[in-house]
């Protein structure tokens, strides 16, 4: 038991047992990414406080208020109030955006400003059909059509507002769409239309932050939206029919149909299903930063472990081929310092971006632990080719970040080739083996006359 407790096995054992300690440090490291970007979230949300935040815009929708007619069993027939929302026939919408980015001390979030021009019309059928059914009393007098968006505080101006060709202007309003998102409203008499149908044409300026989402608010629908920003993420229930995205920008068209939705041309406000619905069926744009440091911090971080025991792996080689001795303290002060690679990463890609950041650092710890290994092996050239091989292993790793589709498959092959060079540098090791002794003076031997 005593010479087994000495061998190699209880080396790389208590090598094994070193690694997974380190787990604690880059646990904490890792944390850090996550409290660093709620820090950039809070930035984030405090320019959109003066700009406006992510938008959801619906275009135009006529909501005419009604009375309900339900039956409560002994008290007879009741009439609740209530409001029937109905869509227009066709709808289509131009939207030319301009884009910009704004910091928020370190921090910086894209933000936009669009030209909105919205045409459409509401059938005249639809109107008298919606308005008038047979469990309904429409009040006409009382109807308005209402502009829906997420975001109030990004509307801008409103350069355009016609209504059958005449001329309106919107007033504010408590009123909302499906009971989440804020709307403004201009009045509309019914009963003076004389059976026409609702003709709209409107202008307005609109901000807002990182995305914008469109809701299929019409029978047909159709969208086209362009803007200087050559990463954009097409996202939602569609994607754009046609696209064309380089490096000066992106433009796109969509084409939706009340057949691609979950919910009709109208519906009661008082139906609670409907806000889902609403919600699942918004597409749209966010303009992606292909370049985000805290998602690239997290998959660095995911190989840490592997570093370590890597490293640990090229130290225990060292000493086993060599004929050399490591102290655990020294192991614990490499793992201390291959941690704090993740730390100094993550300092520098907020100030200088994770390309140049990820290059000091490695470099910074290369540079340590070679040094710190020619002094602990007492051999510069040994120094100098685990240094070299720690250069190659971040590089490696960089190459992996880099490639985002092909990450898995990269890794896996380097994995691979890892496990395989192990196994032939160690296929002479015998590891029943003790280990060996230290290098000192020779004893003296004091003879007694």
């Amino acid at each position: 038991m005593g010479s087994w407790m000495r061998g190699w096995t209880a080396k790389v054992l208590g090598i094994g047992l070193l690694a997974l300690l380190m787990l604690l440090p880059l646990w904490k490291a890792q944390s850090l990414v996550d409290e660093r970007q709620g820090m950039r979230q809070a930035a984030i949300n405090q320019i959109a406080q003066g700009w406006g935040g992510e938008q959801v815009l619906g275009g135009l929708v006529l909501a005419v208020p009604t009375r309900h007619r339900i039956d409560s069993g002994a008290n007879g027939i009741r009439e609740l109030p209530d409001t029937t929302v109905i869509l227009p026939d066709a709808a289509s919408m131009e939207v030319a955006m301009t884009v910009d980015k704004r910091r928020y001390g370190i921090y910086e979030a894209p933000v936009f400003a669009s030209t909105v021009q919205l045409r459409g019309r509401f059938r005249a059928e639809d109107i008298a059909r919606y308005s008038r059914a047979d469990e309904t009393a429409a009040q006409g007098d009382k109807a308005e059509l209402r502009l829906v968006v997420s975001d109030l505080r990004g509307l801008q101006e409103v350069t355009e507002l016609l209504i059958n060709g005449k001329p309106q202007q919107f007033s504010s309003s408590a009123a909302t769409l499906a009971g989440q998102w804020p709307t403004v409203t201009v009045p509309i008499d019914l009963d003076a239309l004389d059976g026409q149908p609702i003709e709209f044409a409107l202008s307005f300026r609109l901000a807002g932050t990182q995305s914008l989402q469109l809701l299929p608010l019409a029978r047909t629908m159709d969208v086209k939206m362009h803007a200087p920003w050559p990463d954009p993420s097409f996202m939602g229930a569609a994607l754009p029919l046609e696209r064309q995205v380089d490096a000066h920008g992106f433009t796109a068209r969509w084409h939706m149909l009340d057949l691609n939705r979950s919910y009709g041309q109208l519906w009661h406000e008082s139906d609670a299903r409907v806000s889902d619905a609403l919600r699942d069926s918004a597409f749209g744009v966010a303009l992606f930063q292909p370049v985000d440091v805290y998602q690239r911090n997290v998959r660095a971080g995911k190989y840490g472990l592997l570093f370590i025991t890597l490293t640990f792996v090229a130290f225990f080689l060292f000493e086993v081929l060599k004929h050399l001795r490591v102290h655990p303290v020294q192991y614990l002060l490499v793992g201390a310092a291959l941690t704090s690679f993740y730390v100094l990463l993550l300092a520098l890609s907020e100030q200088i971006g994770f390309g140049p950041a990820y290059a000091v650092a490695a470099a910074s710890v290369v540079v340590v632990i070679g040094g710190y290994a020619m002094a602990v092996l007492g051999a510069r050239r040994a120094g100098l080719m685990l240094g070299g091989a720690l250069a190659l292993v971040y590089a490696m790793l960089y190459g992996v970040l880099a490639a985002e589709q092909y990450a898995l498959l990269i890794g896996a092959m380097v994995l691979i080739f890892t496990v395989a060079l192990l196994m032939y540098l160690t296929r002479r090791i015998d590891w029943y083996a003790s280990l060996p002794t230290a290098v000192g003076p020779a004893p003296v031997i004091m003879e007694t006359p």
